[in-house]
């Protein structure tokens, strides 16, 4: 397989706990990043429902007989239709579990960002604020493009410049799985080059240190594991305010 995958997640400096989730899974070539939010520590409970029923499908789906809980988009390719039909799968278990607890699981619901190669294309997937890069020839180039309500109102000529940088609801999604029905997720397909890493990760990470940071930890450590652990460490240094999730998948065939 002409893949390497590291991972790493950690509680950060102010928290007390860990919502965050990691899935890492070479047989399926697959990775994901889950954030979960939500009171009375539902966001693990959604994160963590949400890599499990990930993991899941792609089990299912191994079996070419298998019946799918949602149904093929053939005007999709099978990379699209794996993500979208994991992350609705996903969910809606989360609905399920947010309404037989409605008290102490209020507003539950998490982020999601998944990787899936396929030969030499890497599919990124998400919702919410998570993000997804790849890393070519020293240049951290973006792939996904965060459903939040600060990117909704740049992309609309809606902020000045300083009330970007002013901007304090910056922490605000308008989409993730849990908070209402979904019919799909975007997807951005990349065809990769021999030496290009996919980087998966949480706010937690690009809340903290800046893509120019990012790319410089990837271009100086060659290592994966040592590079989730710098960007960690990194995170950590500047405040680490929040959990924080690095998911590394180097194409090296």
């Amino acid at each position: 397989m002409p893949l390497e995958f590291a991972g790493a997640t950690d509680v950060g400096r102010k928290r007390d706990h860990n919502e965050d989730a990691l899935l890492l899974a070479p047989q399926f070539q697959l990775a994901v990043v889950c954030d979960g939010m939500g009171g009375h520590q539902a966001g693990e409970v959604a994160s963590g429902i949400g890599v499990a029923t990930v993991r899941r499908f792609f089990e299912i789906a191994q079996d070419p007989d298998a019946t799918w809980p949602y149904g093929y988009d053939r005007q999709k390719d099978e990379p699209t239709n794996l993500l979208n039909v994991a992350a609705q799968w996903a969910n809606q278990r989360i609905r399920e579990a947010g309404e037989a607890d409605s008290g102490s699981r209020r507003g539950l619901g998490t982020t999601f960002v998944g990787l899936l190669v396929r030969g030499s294309r890497a599919h990124f997937g998400w919702v919410g604020d998570s993000r997804g890069y790849y890393f070519r020839r020293g240049e951290l180039h973006p792939a996904t493009s965060d459903h939040s309500l600060l990117n909704e109102l740049v992309k609309t000529g809606r902020l000045t410049e300083q009330e970007i940088e002013n901007f304090q609801h910056r922490n605000v999604i308008t989409r993730a799985l849990g908070m209402a029905d979904l019919t799909s997720i975007d997807v951005t397909p990349v065809d990769l080059l021999p030496g290009d890493i996919c980087l998966l990760c949480c706010d937690g990470l690009t809340g903290m240190v800046s893509d120019v940071r990012i790319a410089e930890i990837l271009g100086a450590e060659k290592d994966l594991e040592a590079a989730c652990k710098e960007l960690i460490e990194e995170a950590n240094a500047n405040g680490g305010v929040d959990n924080i999730t690095v998911a590394l998948v180097r194409y090296a065939p």
